[in-house]
Parts: structure tokens; sequence; C-alpha cells
């Protein structure tokens, strides 16, 4: 559930070697927080990118968010994954290294790897450090047998991947949630061309949202516990804990809507008065009702991701989809 920022260079790269954990440099992930969000706030729209989402406390919430009986996405994937484990696992094949792209909790993982043969190792990467971290233990208890090698990274920049484990017959990478959504269609192509590269001939099992009925969609973005809403909001609160801003809570609400022309749900946090706010000692204005931009979330058909993928260099190869069409899966081959 990253947006990208093209045009930047790596934020960090990852060890070509050895594998270890290394964290990012003192500073570095608040500066680029910091930057972004004084760039965001600087334009007309005001926006920012959703991948700050994920600090520990985004994380956490984001995890509840897949558990609220609104948010179909993990629900229906989640079952996609345990119906077609056998058939996938034969596609992907023995002996692979896993990369997830935004593992988060690393709860969709298990699916595949208990179903794959002799994966030789996991590598998670993930933009939040100490959720990585916390996932990876988690993992590393209940497969003790095998190599994992988290990487803390911005996966929508360039970075490296460390190098493959002797015995490792291929490189495949595992992208579940919709994330792809989070990107524009263009950028949507030029991450999976990224993609393509990393995993050196290999393969991508990629979740995505579909098209459907706008009620769905509106219930998922605004459930009735609001906790998407504490979601969205906790990016404030991070600015303030972080970056010395003075946003208040009651002063911004939460609004997300489907967009049925462009195809993709956006996020915004409404300014619900005039006001002025001070972000590491620079003050901004909002109008009533201006709003912030923090997350699109694009849907397709299968027929127009599979064009993408294509035009991204991957062959594509099975899709499921649930019986009521909510979500797919794709397997895609690097050509």
């Amino acid at each position: 559930m990253q947006m990208s920022d093209p045009g930047k260079g790596p934020l960090w790269k990852a060890p070509t070697t050895d594998g270890a954990q290394h964290p990012l440099p003192d500073g570095a992930e608040d500066d680029d927080f910091c930057n972004a969000l004084l760039a965001g706030l600087a334009t007309i729209p005001k926006q920012v990118s959703c991948k700050f989402f994920y600090d520990a406390e985004g994380s956490a919430l984001f995890d509840r968010i897949c558990t609220l009986p609104e948010y179909y996405p993990t629900r229906v994937e989640f079952a996609l994954l345990e119906r077609h484990a056998a058939e996938l696992a034969g596609l992907i094949g023995p002996d692979v290294e896993l990369v997830e792209f935004g593992a988060g909790s690393g709860r969709k993982v298990r699916r595949l790897l208990d179903a794959l043969q002799r994966p030789r190792a996991y590598v998670p990467v993930d933009i939040s450090g100490e959720h990585l971290q916390q996932a990876a233990g988690r993992l590393r208890a209940d497969y003790p047998r095998l190599e994992i090698r988290p990487v803390v990274a911005d996966y929508t920049r360039a970075f490296d991947l460390p190098a493959s484990l002797p015995g490792a017959q291929r490189r495949v990478g595992f992208f579940p949630g919709s994330t792809i959504g989070n990107f524009a269609p263009e950028e949507a192509t030029g991450f999976l061309g990224m993609a393509a590269v990393l995993l050196e001939g290999g393969g991508l099992l990629i979740g995505v949202d579909l098209v459907k009925e706008p009620a769905l969609l509106h219930a998922a973005y605004n459930d009735s516990a609001g906790v998407t809403a504490a979601f969205n909001k906790n990016l404030l609160a991070r600015a303030n804990r972080e970056l010395g801003a003075d946003f208040t809570d009651d002063g911004f609400a939460h609004y997300a809507f489907y967009q049925p022309l462009a195809r993709r749900v956006e996020m915004h946090l409404v300014s619900l008065a005039a006001q002025r706010v001070r972000v590491a000692g620079r003050e901004f204005r909002f109008a009533a009702g201006e709003t912030l931009h923090t997350e699109n979330s694009y849907k397709y058909t299968i027929d127009g991701f599979r064009s993408l993928a294509e035009q991204a260099g991957f062959v594509p190869r099975g899709y499921w989809i649930d019986a009521a069409r909510l979500f797919s899966l794709h397997w895609l081959e690097v050509a």
C-alpha cells in the first residue's frame, strides 16, 4: 500500500553479500519524510506519498484494517492462496528464494512457505524497520530451517537484494495485498520493470484488486469502526511526533471516495476550518475544505492488468479470481 516516488535515488541499499540486517542511517527515514511532507504541503493540491503511513503505529493500524469485515482484499486473497496453494507451488518450483515486496506482518507468505518445496530463503522487504524485524523474528521461530534475510528499504525506489544463496534455483517475487494499486498505471509499469530485473529471470505472484460495485469500495475504505480513518490521520500524528508539527486531531477528517472514470479510490485528509499549521519550523495554510491527498488505490480488470504486466517485461501466465470477482492473483514470468 505504498505510492511510488519517481525521479529520486535510493534511500538505502541492501547488502549484496552477507544478507545481514542493516538499518537505515540515523535520521535518513525522518529526513525523507520531512522533505516529502514539506514539498507536498507546498504544492497545489497538497499531497504526500502513502508510503509514509507505515511507521510502527501506522503498520499496526493497517494490520487491524486487514481484519475488518468491510475490508475484503485480505480475506479473499487468503482464501485464494489457500485454495490454490499446491498449484502455485508447482508453478513457482522447488529451491527458490522468495522475495516479498512490502512484507508487513508476513501473514500471507506463510500460505506459500507451507506449500513450497524446499524454499531456500525468504527475503522480506519493507520500509518500516521495526515492524519488519518483529515479523522476521516470528517467522524465524516458526520456520527455523529457513534462511530469513530481511531488507529495510523503500521498494518504490531502486535498491539491491542480497546475493543469492548457493543451491537456489531461481528468485521469485511475492507482492500481495493489491499494493500495486497505489502506483499510477505508468508508475506501476516502472515498478514491475524494476522487479523483473531484481528477480533475474524468475517470476512474480501478485495480488490485484478488481473493478467492482462502488458501494463495496466505499465501505472498504470507510469502515464503521473508524480504523481506516485513524490510519489516515496517523500520518498527521507522525508529523507531530517526528517533525515537531502542530496538526490537531480534530482539525482534519478522513475522506475516501471512488473515482469511476479513473478507476481508483482516493484518500484525503480534509481541513475542517481555515487554519495554519507548522511543520519543521515552516508554516502552511489550509482553507476550510482543502485536502491533503494521501493515497490512490487503482482497480483493474483482468485484461487491463495483464496488458500492463506485458508492457513491463513479464509474460502473464495463470490468474485466479474468487466467485464474486472481487480480487485476483496473477502469476507472471520474466520474459
